[in-house]
């Protein structure tokens, strides 16, 4: 299934974009689309039984906004340097290990909101990702092939970063990837069930119409099923956390000098395949 929603920030209602293309009001059924939802067997299977039965009615598309596919979200945890490409075109070993950082859920907007350029930045950077979302709680998980079994579905995440207030201000990586409207999510949350292998997904990434990232999760250095393992013996993962398992090649920090990164006027387009496609332009906050 595709899962998303849709309507004023703050305000979406549930929704389900079926086989053929038009959009389904679930507000009939469930109230949102969150964790508790996606842990809720009987509740997802009356949902399918609904519009396998073709129960629920249509919703006019026109002008309506697409809000992230994840209402609640618990926590977004993000994996960095987790592609060779992307480790070798900036200079990186590949860790031993991932590398785990967080986000706040309050950077996550839509996926054709406006992204922000902080105030001060000269490096805002792009990076395309794929989401994983959670949906059974997951503690000291034995492997890869349980861990997948814990993933509710996916989606297509921007990592929206920036490197000077990431790499070169001291401390953390967390004052260059929590700025305003960091996290855009969507358009939709497609169940795993339509994912049979999150290994062989492509990615990629446009400026201003330019392909600038055009990767694939084959390149993953700890592939789904491992990062969701690993970071279950580091954290309880809840339904509706979120984790960003990290970017292709391709960024605007591996570029040569002066590097290309985002102005306000900016727009940025990005696609996983399968799972939909966002389009953001940058405003200066």
């Amino acid at each position: 299934m595709k899962l998303l929603r849709v309507g004023t920030a703050g305000a979406e209602r549930p929704a389900l974009l079926d086989a053929g293309g038009t959009l389904r009001d679930l507000s009939g059924l469930v109230d949102d689309i969150d964790g508790a939802l996606l842990a809720d067997d009987a509740a997802l299977g009356r949902i399918r039984a609904a519009a396998g039965a073709g129960e629920l009615p249509a919703l006019d598309a026109g002008g309506l906004r697409i809000g992230p596919p994840l209402g609640r979200i618990g926590k977004i945890v993000c994996i960095g340097l987790n592609y060779h490409d992307h480790a070798r075109e900036t200079g990186a070993e590949p860790p031993a290990e991932p590398v785990v950082f967080m986000k706040a859920p309050d950077t996550v907007v839509g996926p054709n909101d406006t992204v922000l350029v902080p105030r001060g930045s000269e490096k805002t950077d792009w990076e395309v990702e794929l989401a994983v979302v959670i949906g059974r709680t997951a503690r000291y998980l034995d492997s890869a092939e349980e861990a997948l079994a814990h993933v509710a579905g996916y989606a297509v995440a921007h990592d929206v970063s920036e490197r000077e207030f990431q790499i070169e201000r001291g401390g953390t990586w967390d004052k260059g990837k929590n700025c305003e409207t960091f996290n855009p999510l969507g358009p939709w949350l497609v169940t795993a069930d339509e994912v049979p292998d999150p290994q062989r997904l492509s990615l990629k990434l446009w400026v201003n119409g330019e392909l600038k990232q055009d990767g694939t999760t084959a390149e993953q250095i700890f592939p789904v099923g491992e990062v969701v393992r690993y970071l279950s013996h580091f954290m309880t993962l809840y339904p509706g956390d979120v984790i960003n398992t990290g970017t292709p090649a391709g960024v605007a920090m591996g570029h040569p000098e002066p590097k290309p990164y985002l102005r306000g006027g900016d727009v940025v387009e990005l696609e996983i395949a399968g799972l939909g496609r966002q389009r953001q332009e940058l405003k200066n906050a």
